[in-house]
Formats: structure tokens, C-alpha cells, sequence
């Protein structure tokens, strides 16, 4: 099944940046969100916007930028959302519905197809307002280290769409994306054991292991070819180093013999 992020519902789906200071970061919020498919941006009150400093920062997502909506406050960028989630990177005195940046994106990605969602980013020094947060249904809050929390907004504004196209991604496939495919069936047990008594007896030829005292060599190989999973053209290659390995000591033997043979008819 396709993963691309043409649904339709990614066009409910807003990024709201309110007040902000650095037009690159403007730029690295569209670079982000288009990265993980999202399109409409929302900039309340920009210190500068249009800027050079957007374009150069948004690269390929030019656009993003060239839709961008720009509003003089937040209640006008979001009067149209069925949801609001504003980003929080401290605790406030009355406790708001909190949700971790996975609970955010699987909560937008559950509703975009019902009403418009809105996700705020505040100022790069400040975050958002008391007030700003109160016209929030959620806070979300992304936990980085404490020792050093303060994350930029394109990288803020990263984490949190990454979420989204995860929430997504598990909406088509019926559970979260994997990357395990492989062009090659694993190798047959049986076939595992043909290759290990094939590896010992070159061994033996090479004079690596002592057929007698193999110690715990062939023990540790085993673990190691255990934890790589060969899959049956490795094991196919392998098996080959070996059969040419096991001719090329053959006919060395071979030539080492009849060279001593013809030096002792001399």
C-alpha cells in the first residue's frame, strides 16, 4: 500500500508559529513540515516575513511558503479549528490536558478527518502566552533532555509532524510502518548445518582448527552467523568461498607435491 501523503486530510491539518523572531526559522518550519507532508502554515504577527532568510532556510519547500497565511493574532489563525494543541515547554500553575508529542500526532491525525486541526509554536525566547495557551484544547510538551531543553522551532516543529506522518502511516497499514523486507527467505536450519560442517572441515585443511581440539571456535562462530540471520543467497555465496577456498588448497598440495617429487628424481 502507497505511503505517500497525498490524503486529503493532511489539508486539515495546520502549523501555527506566532511571533517570530528569526525569518530562517520560519524557513526550517516549512523545510520540516513539508518532510513529512504537511503544507499550510500559519505565521501570527511575524517580527519579518516575506524574508530572503525564509526562502534560503526553506530550501525545497518553497511551496509551503508560498502559501503561507500571515494573521495578526492567534484566535484569527485558529477560529476556524475543531482542535487546538499548543506547544508547552513548562509547567503552568493550572494543570491543561497534556499530551506526548505520539499522543499529539495520533490524536490531530484522528480528528482531520472530522475538522480543521491547528498546532501552535510560540516565540523563540518565550514560547506561547498564559493567554495564548488558554485558546489551546491540549498542551503538548516534547521531552528533551532537562539539562538542555530548549529546542529550536524548526526542530520542535519536526518532532511534532514526524507524529503526525507516524499516526498516519499507522492509520493505512493498520500498524506502525516497518522496514523489514528482504529480497532473500532466510536460510534453512538444515542448510545452516551443511555450511557449518563445510566451514569446519576448511578450517582443518587451513590448519586453523585442530580437528581433534576445535576448542570454542566453531561454538562462537555459530553465534555469530546466529546473530547476522544469513538468508539463502549468503549462505549460496559462502558455501562457493568455501568450495573454492577447498580447490585452491587442492591443487596448492597438488603442485607442492609434484615439485618435491621432481626435485627428488633430480
Amino acid at each position: 500500500m502507497s505511503q505517500s501523503s497525498s490524503d486529503s486530510s493532511f489539508d486539515n491539518i495546520r502549523i501555527v508559529l506566532v511571533n517570530t523572531t528569526h525569518p530562517g526559522n520560519i524557513g526550517a518550519a516549512a523545510r520540516a513540515m513539508k518532510n513529512m507532508g504537511l503544507s499550510r502554515l500559519y505565521l501570527v504577527d511575524p517580527k519579518e516575513y516575506p524574508s530572503p532568510k525564509a526562502i534560503w532556510r526553506a530550501a525545497n519547500a518553497l511551496d509551503v511558503l508560498d502559501k503561507v497565511v500571515v494573521v495578526e493574532t492567534l484566535a484569527e489563525a485558529v477560529a476556524d479549528c475543531g482542535l487546538v494543541v499548543g506547544t508547552s515547554a513548562r509547567e503552568r500553575r493550572i494543570p491543561w490536558p497534556l499530551l506526548t508529542p505520539r499522543e499529539c500526532g495520533e490524536r490531530t491525525w484522528a480528528e482531520t478527518a472530522h475538522h480543521e486541526v491547528a498546532i501552535v509554536f510560540g516565540r523563540e525566547d518565550r514560547g506561547l502566552t498564559n493567554d495564548e495557551l488558554q485558546q489551546c484544547n491540549y498542551h503538548v510538551h516534547i521531552p528533551a533532555n532537562p539539562e538542555y531543553s530548549a529546542l529550536n522551532i524548526g526542530a520542535a516543529v519536526q518532532v511534532i509532524c514526524y507524529e503526525v506522518r507516524m499516526a498516519y502511516l499507522t492509520a493505512l497499514e493498520g500498524k506502525l510502518p516497518h522496514f523489514d523486507d528482504w529480497d532473500m527467505p532466510p536460510a534453512r536450519q538444515q542448510d545452516l548445518e551443511y555450511y557449518f560442517a563445510h566451514l569446519q572441515e576448511t578450517l582443518e585443511k587451513l590448519d586453523f582448527l585442530e580437528a581433534d581440539n576445535p576448542r570454542q571456535t566453531m561454538t562462537r562462530l555459530r553465534r555469530l552467523y546466529g546473530r547476522i540471520r544469513l538468508d539463502q543467497m549468503e549462505l549460496g555465496i559462502l558455501r562457493g568461498i568455501l568450495t573454492a577456498t577447498q580447490n585452491y588448497i587442492f591443487h596448492t598440495n597438488n603442485k607442492i607435491k609434484r615439485l618435491e617429487e621432481e626435485k627428488a628424481e633430480k
